[in-house]
């Protein structure tokens, strides 16, 4: 498990967070997300959302815990989001599945020939994925859609066993510029970047890192972006069209 290690609020997340000893695949991995209580904050947060729910939610049973990552783990291309959504992700316990992010994010991976079918409502949907894992660099819904640059630190850890156990990784696509920088920050740990003066958050910015590692920036597919135009479907399909190419696997789509 995560070390428990005496460390000042707000001191940066350094070697010392890592696994004392490190998981060997990626089930091992979620499995010891799943069961992490490292941010009181959050995980109040989250128990709480999951006793009182929306009302158009009342019969659900809430998953409630920090949400383990999805996809096929011979990935070539990585998603990288912020966090789960209070009553999607939270609730439904996989990444991106039963919120209006979701419902614009898996058509554009279907079309783009990475998803088995265009909707995500459940853990239970049958959906796979193909060449394609999605992740987060905070693993529990926060308040407000905001978690404190704490337990971003506090999750760092998990994306850096994410990265490593992800063998045949090329591509990583960042939605939003939080988890732009949870990204960079990951490259430095690593001793990849010593400055991320050079690395700009934009929608479709391209960056190879050293290493080889390439970056695609995207707009967050959230309602706040997607109701307003900011992020336009075509706009969307052309950034995991692009991720295809670079990855190197076959360039048709459904």
């Amino acid at each position: 498990m995560l070390s428990n290690a005496a460390r000042t609020p707000g001191e940066p997340c350094n070697l010392e967070l890592r696994m004392a000893s490190p998981p060997s695949t990626l089930d091992e991995l979620n499995a010891r997300v799943i069961a992490c209580e490292r941010c009181s904050r959050l995980r109040a947060h989250c128990v709480q959302v999951a006793s009182v729910r929306r009302r158009a939610y009342a019969d659900w049973e809430y998953w409630g815990r920090p949400v383990p990552s999805f996809g096929d783990p011979r990935a070539r291309v990585l998603v990288l989001g912020l966090a789960p959504g209070a009553h999607g992700s939270n609730r439904t316990g996989r990444p991106f599945t039963g919120d209006g992010s979701g419902d614009f994010l898996y058509p554009v991976l279907y079309e783009a020939g990475f998803a088995s079918q265009p909707l995500a409502v459940s853990r239970d949907d049958q959906m796979k994925l193909t060449g394609l894992w999605i992740t987060a660099v905070v693993r529990c819904a926060p308040p407000g859609n905001k978690p404190t640059p704490e337990e971003q630190r506090n999750c760092a850890p998990w994306l850096d066993e994410e990265l490593r156990l992800l063998k045949n990784l090329r591509v990583v696509v960042c939605l939003g510029r939080i988890a732009f920088d949870g990204l960079l920050a990951w490259a430095k740990r690593e001793g990849h970047l010593t400055s991320r003066s050079d690395y700009r958050f934009a929608h479709g910015a391209e960056y190879t890192l050293p290493g080889g590692l390439i970056v695609i920036a995207s707009y967050h597919p959230s309602l706040q972006n997607t109701n307003t135009g900011k992020l336009t479907r075509p706009m969307f399909l052309a950034v995991f069209k692009r991720a295809r190419h670079l990855a190197g696997m076959d360039s048709s789509t459904r």
